[in-house]
Parts: structure tokens; C-alpha cells; sequence
């Protein structure tokens, strides 16, 4: 069995792509699993082959298409997956030991859920880890619940970069939403609307705060285009949750 990890590549990533790799490379999945990385890079400019350390692993798969934002190159690189389960890992972002065995765990264990997450510690630009407070309880977490958080602070209840997702619910739900921002929580809020998930206390990735990462951009959090990510993330979730409670 296969566990996919999907990874778009931009400029700012690309001198952090060899830690993830080395994050990647180092987790021990359980008996009868492994893992493939696909790795697209967001314009035919960008070297990813170059910035990796051991490039021919065969477990590496790499693509490139035209520019179109994190969105379009994390729906590209999932096209050429073949995982039954998918993993979000930023290219400037590292896996903690063993999240993707907690991850399989919790998937296995709970075959009712559609996705899993875990707890997140930001890595800042001198080393140190910083973490914050309002994780939810360790556990299952219930169908609209992230939506129901979101919709009253603007923040998904969990990370949304460290999905774990079964792969028919990305393909029902055509990959990542096509927004210069916020694509990942665009897919977590739908997800939550159709089915339970799963957070996992122990941390499972380190979040890499730099000047060139996409958050950093002045827009992503106020004005004009922030309003309407906002909008239309709001209301897919409300149309595919009453959908679901129709059916």
C-alpha cells in the first residue's frame, strides 16, 4: 500500500526542499506500506531536481507545468499519484518522526474517517519552535465541526498543512480550490462537511515561517481578495453540506 505525499514547488521553497526530504525520508511506516513523493514544480523555471539532495530516489516523482499557484500545482502533482492515501507536505515544511505511521494508524483505525491531522509547531528563522494553544482534543472530530470553528474565527480548527486524506474524497472533490491562497483550508472545510476526521496531539509537522513563504504576502490576510477566498470557501462548505444532509 502507498501513501502518496504531494508537494508543489516555488522559488522561496527550494532551498528548504532538501530538510523535507530528509523528513520524508527518514519516517518508518508500518509493515506493508510505503511512500511515494510527488513533487511538481509551479513553472518550468524552477530547478527541483537540482535543489534535491538524492534525486533519482525512486521513490521521488517529479513534474512541472505552467505557472498557476499552489492550488494547480498540488492538483497536478496529485493526477500523477497513485497513493491510497494522500499527504500534504509543504516544500519548505518537515515531517515530524513518525507522522505518517500516525497518520496510517489513524486511518486504519477509524475507517469511518475521511482525513486526519496533527499538531503543529511553527520552525522559526533562528531554530527555535513555537507552538500555540487551542488544538482540539486528541481524537476524533466530528463531521462540520472545522467548519463550524472556521466560520467563527476565519481559522481552521486544525492545520490544514498536515492533511492526511483518503484519495477518493480529493478526487470527488476535484483537488485543491483554485484560489491564490487559502486552497488548503478551501479542501479542509469541504472535507469536514462530508465526513468525520481525526487529530493527532503529538506534533506532526514543523511549520517554517521565512520572508519568502506565500502567508508573508500582504494580501493573504485583509482586502479585497482575502473577502472573497473567504467567501467562496464559506459558501462551497454550506453548499455541500446541505447536499449532504439532504441525501
Amino acid at each position: 500500500m502507498i501513501i502518496s505525499i504531494v508537494t508543489a514547488v516555488h522559488p522561496g521553497g527550494l532551498p528548504y526542499l532538501g530538510a523535507a526530504y530528509a523528513s520524508l525520508d527518514s519516517q518508518v511506516l508500518p509493515n506493508g506500506w510505503t511512500w511515494e513523493w510527488c513533487l511538481q514544480a509551479d513553472g518550468s523555471d524552477v530547478a527541483v531536481r537540482e535543489a534535491l539532495p538524492q534525486p533519482d530516489d525512486p521513490r521521488i516523482r517529479i513534474g512541472s507545468s505552467r505557472k498557476g499557484g499552489p492550488a494547480v500545482a498540488r492538483t497536478m502533482a496529485f493526477a500523477r499519484s497513485v497513493g491510497e492515501l494522500i499527504k500534504v507536505l509543504d516544500a519548505d515544511d518537515e515531517l515530524t518522526a513518525g507522522a505518517l505511521a500516525r497518520d496510517i494508524a489513524a486511518l486504519e483505525a477509524h475507517p469511518q474517517i475521511g482525513w486526519a491531522t496533527s499538531r503543529v509547531l511553527d520552525l522559526m528563522p533562528d531554530g527555535s519552535l513555537v507552538g500555540f494553544e487551542g488544538d482540539p482534543p486528541a481524537g476524533l472530530i466530528a463531521r462540520g465541526a472545522v467548519l463550524t470553528h472556521w466560520r467563527q474565527h476565519h481559522r481552521a480548527q486544525v492545520h490544514p498543512a498536515t492533511l492526511c486524506v483518503r484519495r477518493d474524497l480529493v478526487m470527488l472533490l476535484g483537488g485543491w480550490m483554485a484560489l491564490p491562497a487559502s486552497e488548503d483550508t478551501g479542501l479542509l472545510t469541504a472535507l469536514s462537511v462530508l465526513s468525520e476526521g481525526y487529530f493527532t496531539s503529538e506534533t506532526g509537522l514543523r511549520y517554517r515561517k521565512h520572508a519568502g513563504q506565500s502567508t508573508a504576502h500582504p494580501d493573504h490576510g485583509q482586502g479585497a481578495e482575502w473577502a472573497a477566498r473567504m467567501s467562496i470557501i464559506e459558501a462551497r462548505a454550506d453548499a455541500l453540506a446541505a447536499l449532504v444532509d439532504r441525501s
